[in-house]
């Protein structure tokens, strides 16, 4: 591939940071529709996890005001909304959804201007439910509105970095590639409202906000507060003030302290418990009231000095020991939500929602983490954690990583949504120690929109599992699966197994190379990925460009193969262009792969790129291949775009 075909040509953004608009007068209360992934939930059934609210599209229910969309173009408010699709209202306008079961509380999903010099604005939305019982959000932008290039600004007058390599098209004007537009908010309802009633959300005529975005509402059943367990200390007991006004973290250590001399374990009740730094955990076991109760909230601290760890700034998280000093065992977080403050990446930072090196038993669970830099990262070596029902949202990085030698994993039933980068990543990145990455399971996640690189991404390792989620919408730099050697990445070894996920309108463009991604992509850019992948009995649904992409980076594209790839009992309704791009040496089966509504030749099989003569990357087509399936010797650079209409039951 040579630079031109890195370079992205200039592209026009038609549809500028809108994408397209409809007006919309107010409709007769259409139907209620609950959608997964902005689908029918029967296209995804047994995918992704499952969560105690339902999520319903703005575009969905009865507005008045503009449609955005659907736009998949990076940089634009409709590409990062659920589905693709959204509602903006001025002034007067409103968005009402009719509930389809028993709610007393809400999510919301959201968008307001940022201020004209960065930092957010704050602006007011109604809510009625049956046109009463009125009360009033105060939306915010505090925590959106990135700008510029890697690791990103909350300034929208900031210049590209210097002597970086840059091959999107620059704008004429600033802001300089604004992203990260959207947030959301919790509301619980003054009582439980039933099947039929009608949730509205209207901007009032005095807004600060020249428009409001509303992507998507979730409703949801919140249980009574959950009572003290027996042989549990509370910490109250200790001077931890509910009310939010003190600093709680004193008392709740001392709390943990005596509850470890007891053998008993710690109780946090329904409140708001100000902590502004780390709590480190070993062997305890930490409950709240309920993650809709329990709230640990505090801010993001300048440091006197950096810290061992090189954090600059202090935030509220719960950590494990670092694997130097030991790691942490027999750790349990369950049901409490940390509010934190991050508005800015700081990658030395150690802002994390929970963050060390927590295993030996140990489990995270119930748990809501909102406005950390990452919610979930923990550094090995280290074995042995259960991660589950936890929901993880408007991160400035990653929603979860496992990071340097962490074995014996397991990630399920997490609900991950609007990461500032990958959504869930197992990074087995070399170290002295020789340790890799193993035994990792990432399974039942449903993760939705990513702003930066993949819904789900495995770099290096060995033996890990990626298994039956749901992941939809990567916006830009990234796609729904990946597998890549890359950021210093151990090799692959043993197997790699993706089986039954479903994808969702993934396959983005890559804004540096000018060309499609794969829903899931593998790529090989400091090693040849030689190690087994097996791709199996999955669904990629309503691709942008491809279905599946295999690819070397240019420099290396010689020296670096993927190899030893199988992929059966595949179901791909919809891609762009092509079911298979290759861009690489090596070679994979494909068996029982079923396609339908495909854009372009099945197979663009481009090898190391000489684009003339028998291609380097085998393609090797067994028994069972479905739905137009030819030889695999042709080869177009960037194939033209057929957009595929949406997915539909397979019968």
């Amino acid at each position: 591939m040579s630079r031109s075909h890195l370079r992205l040509t200039a592209v026009a953004l038609s549809t500028a940071l809108f994408g397209s608009l409809l007006i919309s007068p107010a409709s007769a209360h259409p139907a209620p529709r609950i959608t997964r992934a902005g689908l029918d939930p029967a296209l995804v059934a047994g995918r992704g996890a499952d969560v105690p609210f339902v999520e319903q599209e703005a575009e969905n229910a009865s507005f008045t005001g503009e449609k955005l969309g659907p736009s998949r173009e990076a940089y634009t408010l409709p590409a990062e909304a659920s589905g693709r699709t959204a509602v903006r209202l001025q002034p007067k306008q409103y968005v009402e959804f009719t509930l389809t079961r028993a709610t007393n509380a809400l999510t919301l999903r959201y968008s307001i201007p940022d201020a004209p010099g960065g930092g957010g604005i704050t602006a007011p939305l109604d809510v009625t439910v049956n046109g009463k019982h009125k009360q009033t959000m105060t939306l915010t932008s505090q925590y959106a509105w990135l700008y510029g290039m890697y690791p990103f600004s909350n300034d929208p007058n900031a210049d590209p970095i210097p002597g970086w390599w840059k091959p999107e098209p620059d704008p004429v004007a600033k802001p300089f590639r604004p992203n990260h537009f959207y947030d959301e908010q919790r509301v619980l309802l003054d009582h439980t409202y039933k099947a039929g009633d009608r949730v509205r959300f209207a901007v009032p005529r005095n807004s600060a906000a020249a428009w409001t975005v509303l992507d998507v509402a979730d409703f949801e059943l919140v249980n009574a507060p959950i009572r003290q367990p027996a042989r549990s200390l509370d910490v109250r007991l200790f001077g931890a003030d509910p009310t939010g006004r003190r600093d709680a973290a004193p008392a709740i250590e001392r709390t943990i302290a005596a509850a470890q001399k007891l053998g008993w374990s710690v109780f946090i009740p329904a409140g708001t418990f100000q902590v502004n730094r780390h709590i480190i955990v070993d062997k305890v076991t930490i409950r709240g009231a309920g993650n809709w109760w329990t709230i640990i909230k505090g801010k993001v601290l300048p440091l006197p000095e950096p810290a061992p760890d090189k954090s600059v700034h202090s935030a509220p998280g719960f950590y494990g020991k670092y694997a130097a000093d030991g790691g942490s065992t027999r750790v349990h977080l369950a049901d409490f939500a940390i509010e934190s403050d991050v508005r800015e990446r700081i990658d030395t930072d150690q802002v994390n929602g929970i963050g060390g090196a927590i295993g030996g038993g140990s489990t995270i669970e119930n748990l809501y983490l909102h406005h950390t830099k990452v919610g979930i990262w923990l550094d090995g070596p280290m074995d042995g954690l259960l991660i589950r029902n936890n929901v993880i949202t408007d991160a400035v990085a990653d929603g979860m990583n496992l990071h340097l030698g962490v074995s014996n994993v397991r990630a399920t039933n997490n609900f991950v949504r609007n990461s500032g980068d990958d959504g869930l990543a197992m990074w087995s990145e070399s170290n002295p120690s020789g340790s890799v990455n193993h035994d990792n399971v990432y399974d039942h996640n449903t993760v939705q929109t990513p702003v930066l690189a993949n819904n789900i991404a495995i770099y290096g390792g060995r033996d890990n599992a990626v298994t039956d989620n749901l992941v939809a919408d990567p916006i830009r730099e990234g796609s729904t699966l990946h597998a890549g050697s890359r950021f210093n990445a151990t090799p692959f070894e043993g197997t790699l197994t993706f089986a039954r996920n479903t994808t969702v309108r993934g396959g983005p463009r890559d804004l540096n190379w000018d060309i499609g991604l794969g829903a899931i992509w593998l790529y090989a850019l400091q090693s040849t990925m030689s190690g087994t992948i097996e791709i199996t009995d999955s669904s990629f649904l309503d691709s942008t460009y491809n279905a599946m992409m295999f690819v070397v980076d240019w420099p290396v594209k010689d020296d670096y193969a993927i190899t030893n790839v199988a992929v059966r009992n595949i179901k791909v309704d919809g891609a762009g262009t092509n079911v298979v791009n290759a861009r690489v040496g090596g070679w994979a089966t494909f068996e029982n792969v079923d396609a339908r509504n495909i854009g372009a030749p099945f197979v663009n099989n481009c090898g190391t790129f000489h684009f003339n003569g028998p291609p380097e990357f085998d393609v090797r087509l067994l028994a069972g291949n479905d739905g137009g399936w030819t030889g695999a010797t042709w080869c177009e650079d960037r194939p033209a775009v057929v957009p595929p209409p949406p997915p539909s039951p397979w019968n």
